[in-house]
């Protein structure tokens, strides 16, 4: 289904649609971003201060795009610190030091901050995105929501838009039936398990580089990217069949009429 020049779904072509949570449902990328700056920039100022290397804070958007965005919170934590170069240990150790950093403390970390900011400052979802979720609803398409994170349920409760989702894949979900993360196709394929539809008849929301790149590997219908940060050329790149701004920029083409 080649949409690029397009702004259409047609709902002859979909049973399913799955959305990615954080920036496609839920403005609340912007609270991870924060997040993962809060924990990687303590970390780098210790880690200036123990090699003497020259102190490069975590960059809000270049960073958080290339290295985190879309990824498990584990993956995130490697990718990002690779990109500088550096390697810790997985997980503690009994007979390491007890202040010794880890991938796993990190992520732990991260967790920590992002919970702290929203309790603070609560998730809103985006409008246009609720008024497409009713709309594809009300014609019967199947709808889920796809998020690495293990606080999915929440986030979206929080938001008020969790009785709109028929099904939820989470990072609870990943770690429990050892899914590997974005870009790989498996958290997009388990959710089009449970909705009984194929990939061919899906329709996947991302606004993450990783994420699109899921769907197109994964064979989905109708890979949408949604670019809320300047990178519309990069997400048809990585796979997506078409890209807009905000989901109120799309019509749909309804199976009657």
């Amino acid at each position: 289904m080649d949409q690029t020049s397009e702004t259409v779904i047609s709902l002859k072509e979909i049973s399913a649609a799955a959305f990615d949570m954080d920036g496609v449902v839920t403005d609340t990328a912007s609270v991870h971003a924060a997040a993962w700056k809060r924990t990687f920039d303590d970390f780098l100022l210790s880690h200036t201060r123990a090699t003497g290397e020259p102190f490069v804070p975590f960059d809000l958007r270049d960073d958080y795009l290339a290295f985190v965005d879309g990824r498990s919170r584990l993956d995130g934590v490697r990718t990002f610190l690779s990109s500088r170069g550096i390697v810790l240990p997985e997980e503690e150790h009994p007979s390491a030091d007890p202040a010794a950093l880890t991938v796993a403390a990190l992520g732990d970390r991260k967790e920590r901050y992002f919970l702290d900011y929203l309790r603070t400052y609560g998730a809103t979802a985006y409008p246009s995105t609720l008024v497409l979720l009713r709309t594809l609803r009300k014609e019967g398409i199947h709808t889920a929501i796809v998020s690495a994170s293990r606080n999915c349920a929440a986030v979206v409760k929080a938001a008020g838009a969790a009785e709109l989702f028929d099904v939820r894949v989470d990072g609870r979900d990943a770690a429990r039936l050892r899914l590997p993360g974005k870009p790989h196709p498996a958290l997009f394929a388990e959710a089009t398990r449970r909705m009984g539809a194929t990939p061919a008849r899906t329709a996947v929301f991302e606004d993450s580089l990783a994420g699109v790149e899921s769907g197109a590997r994964g064979g989905f219908g109708l890979v949408v990217g949604v670019d809320r940060s300047g990178q519309r050329t990069e997400l048809f790149a990585h796979g997506a069949g078409l890209v807009v701004s905000d989901l109120a920029e799309l019509t749909v083409a309804r199976r009657h009429g």
